[in-house]
């Protein structure tokens, strides 16, 4: 961002005048710009590898009295004293896990262990890790949490529900999506698709709010299943009608 205008200006410059000199200069800048791009590059890959954590280690296990956290560069060990909480902080999206995250709160600082998507740690089960930390941090009294974050910042119009598909995952007619929506508060947008701006200026598509859409959709299951539920409960069994013919 910095290079850019000089280069340019340098460009023009030399264009215009059609000088070696000028030419030399531009040169010069665009390899200069191309050594610090690289360099900066570097510096950053280094810094955010040096500052990963790679590893947390409660020595000994059972009865902590150490917590190791392992970088890159160096382990520093801390005393079980200074951990005040930790905290499992699992992603969620429409249902779905898409991270999962262990805060350590020691003193003023937040330590935070987030594997890679393709690590055998972020497939763990979030309520599993927590009791395993609750079991082995329970006796140095440090308390241990999990907290769930909902993705709701889904791109529109792309990454919202189409008719078809809201009424696929609620499960009714497509005739009552707009409807349904409207009764439990799902945001819509309306819009005109860019393939149909030039030849049909008039014709609008509407989506739906993914983050609404789906909490309905599990509204929607919860009421059916409370509903047969009670159906299967309040229906006469055939010894009862049995007995009823009896009498």
């Amino acid at each position: 961002m910095v290079a850019a205008p000089l280069l340019l200006g340098a460009l023009v410059a030399a264009v215009i005048s059609g000088s070696s000199l000028a030419w030399g200069i531009f040169w010069v800048l665009l390899v200069l710009t191309v050594v610090a791009v690289i360099v900066l590059t570097v510096a950053m890959v280094f810094v955010t590898v040096a500052l990963m954590v790679r590893w947390v280690e409660f020595r000994p296990l059972g009865a902590p009295a150490q917590v190791v956290i392992a970088r890159f560069l160096r382990s520093p060990t801390m005393a079980m004293a200074d951990l005040q909480r930790v905290v499992v902080i699992e992603r969620l999206s429409l249902g779905q896990r898409k991270s999962i995250k262990v805060v350590l709160h020691i003193g003023s600082e937040t330590v935070e262990c987030e594997p890679m998507t393709s690590a055998a740690f972020s497939r763990v089960d979030a309520q599993a890790l927590t009791d395993w930390l609750t079991e082995q941090l329970g006796q140095v009294q440090v308390a241990v949490e999990h907290q769930t974050e909902v993705q709701r910042d889904f791109l529109r119009p792309d990454a919202w529900w189409t008719p078809s598909h809201t009424a696929k995952v609620w499960q009714v007619p497509v005739g009552e999506v707009d409807g349904i929506a409207a009764q439990r508060g799902v945001e819509i947008y309306q819009y005109t698709p860019a393939a149909a701006a030039m030849y049909s200026p008039g014709t609008s598509v509407t989506v739906y709010d993914p983050g609404r859409a789906y909490d309905v959709g599990e509204e929607l299951r919860a009421e059916r299943a409370a509903g047969q539920a009670a159906d299967s409960t309040a229906a006469p069994g055939p010894a009862d009608d049995d007995a009823t013919d009896s009498r």
